[in-house]
């Protein structure tokens, strides 16, 4: 069986993260995790965070693929002159900062800044916040993949495949609403880490969840 986890937004929480990974490991001897993105800002440990990332996976049994969320481009644009600065450090920018005891090395903006914006398979669409109906994934602006929200009861097409999110927190998350699964349970706001786990060969939503405490 091949299987792909799902895991929701970090915001610099590097105890539950590193939690995470081991219940993942303990669950298959191998598969594929795609992080959903936002791994900064808010929390305190963003640095490491990045930092455990960007190492990748210990055994090449696992495949990670890390998404760009709109923290990551707050944090670059803030650098490159595309966002207001002030903008970032007051969405959890200040505590990012504070994690690195300074400016954010030239190195991870560089991977924050090439990070993909959404990642498919046969059966499902992975991305930071949403895509936008009538739209062929291609056309999507890259605006809305990091910053699109969707009302709680919404479903949705998504050419048939099933949509796989972070970017709205809610304590009730995870939730799947038809074709589309949240996973943001707000864990650097006292919520918990949320992974979807999915049989690649099966359409739909997740076969299981893992949570562990922020």
């Amino acid at each position: 069986m091949s299987l792909t986890f799902a895991i929701g937004d970090i915001h610099g929480c590097i105890g539950p993260l590193l939690r995470m990974i081991e219940r993942v490991e303990d669950y298959a001897p191998s598969g594929k995790v795609v992080f959903l993105g936002d791994y900064i800002d808010r929390g305190p440990d963003s640095r490491a965070v990045v930092e455990t990332l960007m190492a990748g996976p210990r055994s090449p049994d696992w495949q990670w693929i890390a998404l760009k969320g709109n923290h990551e481009d707050m944090a670059t644009g803030a650098h490159d002159g595309r966002h207001n600065e002030s903008w970032w450090l007051d969405n959890g920018g200040i505590e990012t900062l504070a994690s690195y005891g300074g400016p954010v090395p030239s190195p991870h903006l560089n991977w924050m800044a090439a990070l993909p914006l959404l990642h498919t398979d046969s059966h499902r669409i992975f991305v930071h916040a949403g895509v936008r109906e009538g739209l062929y994934l291609e056309d999507q602006a890259p605006h809305d993949l990091m910053w699109l929200r969707f009302e709680d009861d919404v479903s949705g097409e998504f050419w048939g495949k099933h949509l796989v999110h972070g970017h709205t927190p809610s304590p009730a998350n995870p939730r799947t609403m038809g074709n589309r699964t949240n996973l943001d349970s707000g864990c650097v706001f006292g919520g918990k880490l949320s992974c979807a786990v999915f049989d690649d060969s099966l359409p739909g939503g997740p076969a299981t969840l893992l949570q562990v405490r922020s």
